[in-house]
């Protein structure tokens, strides 16, 4: 099964609603998602209609040890989640980057066996830290949404460079770029999308997500956009976003 960080080293891209609809994407098509929020702004959990302590949050795996099973919270929407909390910012100014501490979350993921049987997304903060480390570590893909301006795709630039570094370090991490917001016949848009084009070939997905009202009200009401306004444009794109992920070998699923 996969376990896939959605990741951007810039933030305001889209990371949050990537995660949150593709993971209902999949729980409409019984996968049975397991979505851990890693950010410690915490957006996911709250468009996700929670509010925990933080001793309900993955901030009690890192600080107290707490096993990651016991803070899931089953969706109404079929998705598993982990919230997050504003504490979790305090794990990365208390931890290191050393290979224990950034091999805590896959560790501990493999011992639960959390990805038996299910996918894992993990929603990452912008910042290259512990927390996005341990992101980086225990995946084995990432996904990396690219909103059609130009200060975004200078994020996934920089992210080339932090997967080159971990490849190095014999961590190879294949990873599938999208175009997210985009807008047909808007010149910055069919820009951002050639130059993507471009520079990562066959790792660009060729389904583009459309700037859609829908995904934006649904954010309004705590929603993913299938729950909203699951016949709009914008669930159709996840929908295909979704399609094309499994179609490709990116995101494995179990037969």
């Amino acid at each position: 099964m996969t376990v896939l960080a959605v990741f951007n080293q810039k933030g305001g891209v889209g990371k949050t609603t990537t995660t949150a609809n593709l993971a209902a994407a999949m729980a409409r098509n019984g996968m049975a998602p397991l979505v851990i929020d890693l950010d410690p702004q915490a957006h996911l959990t709250a468009l996700s209609g929670l509010n925990p302590s933080a001793k309900r949050s993955v901030y009690a795996f890192f600080q107290h040890g707490t096993p990651l099973s016991e803070l899931v919270v089953q969706l109404s929407n079929g998705v598993n989640l982990i919230p997050s909390h504003m504490e979790l910012s305090r794990v990365d100014m208390t931890l290191t980057q050393t290979r224990h501490d950034l091999r805590r979350l896959k560790k501990a993921m493999a011992e639960e066996m959390l990805a038996e049987g299910a996918t894992v997304l993990i929603d990452c903060c912008p910042m290259l830290g512990v927390l996005s480390l341990s992101a980086l570590m225990a995946c084995n893909a990432v996904l990396v949404p690219v909103t059609a301006e130009y200060l975004a795709m200078n994020g996934a630039l920089q992210l080339d460079q932090t997967l080159k570094g971990m490849t190095s370090m014999g961590q190879y991490r294949p990873r599938k770029v999208f175009i997210n917001r985009y807008q047909r016949g808007h010149p910055t848009s069919e820009k951002v999308a050639a130059e993507l084009t471009r520079r990562y070939g066959k790792e660009f997905c060729r389904t583009r997500v459309f700037e859609s009202q829908s995904v934006l009200e649904g954010i309004g009401q705590n929603q993913d956009v299938f729950s909203y306004a699951p016949d709009s444009e914008g669930a159709e794109d996840f929908s295909y976003l979704l399609d094309e992920l499994i179609e490709t070998g990116f995101l494995k699923v179990a037969a």
